[in-house]
């Protein structure tokens, strides 16, 4: 029935355009007519024209005036974004190639991991493996995204309604939400975490889990079941009170396409924020980011945080944060997102 539905819906909008095409080319013509000497070519020709732009409009992957996804804007987007690659870690996407399996393994230096493939096929008897709402994507639709990073740039600017507006609104790692709601908003879709990282969500969020090794996927099913996992390099939950149906997990494949294709090696591997900002790039049409980059006196902290002096995360060479700042500004500059700077 959502087919039809939405099969109806294009055939309606190509055949408005078409109309809207005919009545603009009639109205160009008649205002043109008592200049020039009626020419039948030059009829057709512009009637192409029209018709061309018509159909190039009705296979646009989305109905926003701008579309992420659009080639043909940028060589340097065009050059690193892989439309293909598919983020999320699925019953129908669980292979991991052995060159991105070794890379993945030593991103955290995990000593005798367990089978990766026996892992995630004893994950997937306990969550569900079967994709996200985000992978159904229509033509017809518009889907708009807010990224929200953990910047003390968020303080005093007053975003939270905005944020609230858009369809879906990313998070990450601990980021609260009670009494920051006029800057930050309060509506969470997707919410991406890693076991050391993790904060009880509520029962319509999303879980999006980042794994940096197996004991990453290990410790979800120790989570959710029998509880024996309670420390990774530093303490872990033991159980988790997460919507088993809502839990979904970040590819590994993808987290190496990031690195590879997006930050071209600078750093050891991509902080969860990028991984979260190029995760949006290929499963939103528009995509604005709150809550990334340093406040307007060039500290870098968390928004919930009293020290603008903490965020020393960033001289310890895991992450490149300014070549990630360079790269979101720079996706700015193209009109791919929207970057908001706050305070």
């Amino acid at each position: 029935m959502l087919a039809v539905k939405k099969r109806s819906l294009k055939m309606f909008t190509l055949a408005l355009l078409f109309v809207v095409t005919i009545t603009s080319f009639l109205l160009n013509y008649t205002n043109s007519a008592m200049a020039v000497t009626w020419d039948p070519k030059q009829i057709v020709y512009q009637f192409s024209e029209q018709f061309r732009k018509l159909v190039k409009y009705s296979r646009r992957p989305c109905s926003c005036s701008t579309c992420i996804s659009e080639q043909g804007v940028s060589l340097w987007f065009d050059g690193r974004f892989n439309q293909t690659m598919q983020p999320f870690l699925t019953t129908r996407n669980a292979f991991v190639p052995e060159e991105s399996y070794k890379w993945w393994q030593k991103l955290q230096g995990e000593r005798n991991p367990k089978g990766v493939n026996e892992t995630i096929q004893e994950m997937f008897e306990i969550i569900p493996g079967n994709g996200d709402q985000l992978l159904e994507r229509s033509s017809s639709q518009c889907r708009r995204c807010a990224v929200v990073g953990n910047s003390g740039n968020l303080k005093q600017s007053q975003y939270g309604q905005e944020i609230d507006n858009h369809d879906f609104v990313f998070r990450m790692n601990k980021a609260p939400t009670v009494g920051f709601e006029s800057d930050v908003g309060s509506k969470t879709t997707h919410h991406f975490v890693y076991p050391e990282s993790y904060k009880e969500l509520g029962e319509n969020v999303s879980m999006v889990l980042i794994p940096f090794k197996t004991l990453d996927l290990r410790w979800i099913i120790s989570a959710l079941t029998t509880g024996t996992i309670n420390h990774t390099y530093i303490p872990v939950p033991r159980k988790i009170k997460a919507n088993k149906n809502k839990i979904l997990v970040y590819h590994p494949v993808f987290i190496k396409y990031v690195y590879d294709n997006w930050l071209q090696h600078h750093g050891r591997y991509p902080s969860t924020g990028f991984l979260s900002v190029i995760f949006a790039l290929h499963l939103c049409d528009e995509v604005d980011l709150y809550g990334f980059g340093a406040d307007s006196k060039g500290n870098w902290h968390h928004y919930w945080e009293n020290n603008p002096s903490a965020g020393a995360f960033r001289q310890t060479g895991v992450h490149d944060g300014d070549f990630e700042s360079n790269i979101t500004l720079t996706l700015a500059s193209i009109d791919k997102i929207r970057f908001f700077k706050g305070r």
